[in-house]
């Protein structure tokens, strides 16, 4: 039995995140579990600060934007003409568009954030970027990430449920 968070763990949480303001942004109403070690599963500044835990204990983590979605660009805003989208389109589907200056295979996820007649506004920002969080967690669980996890770099489903 694993005692400790340490590279090559799968570590679940019970956990919230709030802004700044205190207002929540994510109940964490399903507990979280992610592989330990730098697989970029979960905030790097986060993953810091949970090396060492034990099960029970707590962390409170304020994360800058630079920390978790990053700053808001302004270049990721879009005016599309109207007539180059369906009509049943509404503000906040989201679309898929190719990055600005990158290559065929780079791809943006869009949020439309207004419609009228004449266009339609696109933010290719993350919802949260700009934003500050607090990430509150408790760890519920450690395990050893089997071999499969570790070379996928990821908690897989199948050995979630059989664990439990």
């Amino acid at each position: 039995m694993v005692s400790e968070v340490k590279k090559n763990t799968v570590v679940t949480l019970k956990y919230t995140v709030t802004d700044s303001d205190g207002g929540v942004v994510d109940e964490g109403v399903e507990p979280l579990s992610y592989l330990h070690g730098g697989y970029e599963e979960i905030f790097p500044k986060l993953e810091d600060a949970l090396q060492g835990k034990k099960v029970n204990e707590s962390i409170r983590v304020k994360l800058e934007p630079a920390d978790a979605y990053g700053e808001y660009d302004a270049s990721l805003v879009l005016e599309e003409p109207r007539e180059e989208f369906p009509e049943d389109i509404e503000v906040g589907s989201e679309v898929e568009g190719a990055a600005e200056g990158g290559d065929d295979e780079d791809f943006i996820i869009y949020r439309i954030t207004d419609i009228d007649d004449e266009k339609v506004v696109l933010d290719g920002n993350h919802p949260l970027a700009g934003s500050a969080l607090v990430f509150s967690c408790t760890v519920t669980a450690i395990r050893e990430a089997s071999p499969e996890e570790i070379k996928q770099g990821q908690v897989l489903e199948a050995d979630e449920e059989k664990d439990g």
